[in-house]
């Protein structure tokens, strides 16, 4: 196999680890306002993903880094072409991280309010623009020659691609809702477990609707219809694991979905990793690639530090596996507000 063809791989099983591992997290945001009815809830769901949500975002500089390495071409037509959308999800993920590290600074109610906001807002503006970039990357965009993006932004806001951002949104809802009931106790577990079981129900009918239109429509994959079915049967388990109160089972479930969609989009896309509208322009793992010396070197790169991240995040995860209640939470401890 190619060097090229085994980085193409690699970047879909970063992508994966991203989507699974931040989509929780994009789903614990964006549900503070409707299961964070009063401060102390609001409180155990960030306390549930405070101690992981920036070692997931590693995954996603990982993505970028791999992706600018080994397909320089592509990495430049696609931060060129989705420039807008891609700066929004920077803004929103920027927000988010203050919001994260300042949240606690003040105690103040009013500032802990904005900073909930800034929350919610950094976590749905990602998910949904990742759909959408997802969904262009499959349709193909308008490329010229040079490989340059044609288009304008609301190119991008075609229907399939709005479709993908409905799905990715509710995916991350759900595996979000599914995480916090096997993360909390008490009533905030009671009501993330009945709400995982409404949104899975929802997910399965948009993200099908999805998943089978990118197949008849951008797919000459035969074989990828062996990820669309074990995508719908993970999303059809979840709806029956989250309803029998096995959250562990409906959580990864819900990750096997979120790979099965991931194998779904690159095995669509190849060998093109950018397909032209025209058909004749479009970036490919051969033209867009780096040479074998520079993926050779990136190889043994890998093969060195993906252990060691791995196993430092799967410590992360192991010391803070118990579940958390409103009477973990402590008095808030932060300096006052200076009044202007």
């Amino acid at each position: 196999m190619e060097l090229s063809t085994v980085w193409f791989l690699l970047i879909a099983v970063l992508w994966t680890g991203y989507l699974v591992l931040e989509g929780f997290d994009f789903g614990v945001g964006m549900l503070l306002p409707v299961l964070g009815r009063k401060g102390a809830d609001r409180r155990v769901m960030i306390n549930t993903i405070g101690p992981v949500w920036d070692g997931n975002e590693v995954w996603l500089l990982t993505a970028g880094g791999a992706t600018f390495a080994a397909f320089p071409e592509w990495y430049a037509t696609l931060f060129s072409g989705f420039y807008l959308a891609l700066l929004l999800i920077l803004v929103a993920l920027i927000v988010r991280v203050v919001a994260f590290e300042w949240r606690s600074k003040f105690n103040d109610e009013r500032w802990r309010a904005w900073a909930d906001r800034a929350i919610i807002f950094g976590s749905w503006l990602p998910s949904v623009l990742w759909g959408v970039a997802f969904g262009n990357l499959v349709r193909g965009v308008n490329l010229g020659e040079g490989f340059g993006y044609t288009g304008t932004f609301f190119d991008l806001l075609n229907p399939f691609a709005l479709l993908g951002g409905a799905t990715t949104t509710l995916i991350f809802l759900t595996h979000g809702a599914i995480y916090l009931s096997l993360k909390t106790d008490g009533d905030i577990r009671a009501r993330a477990s009945a709400l995982s079981v409404r949104l899975s129900m929802v997910t399965v009918v948009v993200a099908g609707a999805f998943a089978v239109w990118l197949q008849l429509a951008y797919s000459d994959a035969a074989w990828t219809w062996g990820a669309t079915l074990l995508a719908a049967v993970a999303l059809v388990a979840v709806v029956l694991l989250t309803r029998i109160g096995r959250e562990g089972w409906a959580f990864v479930a819900s990750a096997v979905a979120i790979l099965a969609a991931v194998v779904l989009i690159f095995g669509s896309l190849y060998p093109d990793v950018m397909p032209a509208l025209d058909g004749v322009h479009s970036l490919t793992v051969d033209n867009a690639s780096s040479s074998s010396y520079t993926l050779g070197v990136m190889t043994w790169v890998a093969v060195v530090l993906t252990p060691v991240v791995l196993a430092y995040q799967a410590w992360t995860y192991w010391v803070f596996r118990k579940r958390l209640t409103v009477e973990h939470i402590p008095d808030h401890v932060g300096l006052p507000l200076a009044k202007v």
